[in-house]
């Protein structure tokens, strides 16, 4: 098979005229929905549980994970800049059936685990707000954003997100209404510590899976392709990068995963200060977590963590479904885009919706929302690694790539990862079958 050039450098000339701080906002878009929608209600409930279990102790995962992840969602992203395609697509080009459709089952059961578990979340916090049950709210939110997903186009649901992502500041506002250590939370920050146990193990399993989750992977790589079809390329075209677009996307790439962490260390921050301080380590509602939050940090804590579960869920729910239908559509070769009309991607539109009713069915059985949401992040931690794999072999395959291929700092991060991941739930799996604590 050629390889793939370089494209040929190219760019209207106005666009250097443009200030700087214009061209940064201008050059977000997939990345930072990306990364945004990695803080959905089930991440969120994952950081509160570690906040609460283990105070200010989880705050150094935000520093480790935020170069990993972003290494990974790079990649994603190069791929499907560079080859014009989406992942599953390129998997289905380059590796046998078996192993196509392995990586789209690993994600299809993690991804109906994680809407079901933010539904469930979505719904305890809108019951805790209105009054009204659960029940009554997840079946409404799931019409809402299948109807959403349905009639819109790519552009304007790129648009919305884009601006749903606001809503994740109300976690950084948070923090303040509440009596953080400074001191102490710096210290946690900069030197690393791990209790080497089941309970410890899992929440570090849960932290990595809820931000290097494997449907990130899938949604990056395709909403590259997609900016690329809304400019009216075709598949000829969309091969190769060039410098100035591969630039744009780290730009786009290390924005939205900064901001991803950043939510992620305030939401542990908060509730270390609050929570654990108060001698509330075991977070078993979204109910609880959110009035836990109203005594000790005030009533303004407690309206933002409530009004922020439902804001990322709506941002985060729909990357989770349309993630599936992405991989699914291009595993199978099918017409298949957010920019099309039901009517012209009858399967595509089908897979994701669903999606979304296996969740609402996994929701219904009433089990416990933020357990779910916490051992939904777990499975994606374990998920992963394959995944990861996938990625890197992909990314550093000349065929693929050409002159493209994986820098070695990339590659570093990469192969970290992938070992990290790996080790790290090969111990929960041993502490858990050795019933060890």
């Amino acid at each position: 098979m050629a390889t793939i050039a370089p494209r040929a450098e190219s760019g209207p000339p106005e666009r250097k005229k443009r200030n700087r701080l214009d061209l940064f906002f201008c050059d977000l878009g997939p990345g930072l929905v990306t990364g945004c929608a990695d803080d959905d209600p089930s991440g969120i409930s994952t950081y509160a549980v570690a906040g609460a279990a283990f105070g200010y102790a989880p705050l150094w995962t935000a520093l480790l994970s935020l170069p990993l992840m972003a290494a990974i969602q790079l990649m994603c992203g190069r791929l499907g800049m560079v080859s014009g395609r989406g992942l599953a697509a390129v998997i289905r080009r380059h590796y046998p059936r078996w192993v196509l459709w392995g990586a789209c089952l690993l994600l299809i059961v993690a991804n109906v685990i994680n809407i079901a578990a933010d539904l469930g979340g979505m719904g305890e916090a809108a019951e805790l707000v209105t009054g009204l049950p659960a029940l009554a709210w997840t079946p409404a939110f799931t019409v809402l954003i299948v109807s959403f997903l349905f009639w819109s186009s790519y552009r304007r649901i790129a648009r919305i997100f884009k601006w749903i992502t606001l809503v994740l500041l109300a976690y950084v506002l948070t923090a303040f209404f509440a009596h953080v250590d400074w001191r102490a939370a710096l210290a946690a920050t900069l030197l690393p510590k791990l209790a080497w146990s089941k309970d410890s193990l899992s929440v570090l399993v849960g932290i990595l899976g809820t931000t290097i989750s494997p449907y990130l992977f899938f949604w990056q790589a395709a909403q590259e392709v997609e900016e690329e079809k809304a400019a009216g390329k075709t598949l000829a075209q969309r091969r190769g990068a060039t410098q100035a677009e591969l630039r744009r996307l780290r730009v786009d790439v290390f924005t939205g995963m900064f901001v991803s962490n950043l939510i992620m260390y305030f939401i542990i921050l908060t509730t270390a200060a609050t929570l654990h301080v108060d001698g509330k380590t075991q977070i078993t509602t979204a109910r609880e977590a959110a009035e836990a939050l109203r005594p000790l940090a005030g009533a303004a804590a407690f309206w933002l963590f409530a009004g922020g579960l439902i804001g990322t869920g709506m941002l985060g729910v729909p990357v989770l479904a349309g993630s599936c239908a992405y991989a699914i559509a291009e595993a199978g070769a099918w017409r298949g885009s957010l920019e099309h009309r039901p009517q012209r991607a009858r399967k595509f539109y089908a897979v994701l919706a669903l999606s979304m009713t296996g969740g609402l069915v996994i929701e219904f059985l009433r089990l416990n929302a933020v357990k779910m949401m916490f051992w939904s992040a777990v499975v994606n931690g374990a998920l992963a690694p394959p995944l990861i794999l996938l990625v890197i072999l992909l990314t550093n395959n000349r065929n693929i790539m050409g002159a493209r291929v994986n820098p070695p700092l990339l590659r570093v991060f990469g192969w970290t990862t992938f070992a990290l991941m790996s080790a790290a739930t090969l111990a929960m799996l041993l502490f858990a079958f050795s019933g060890q604590g």
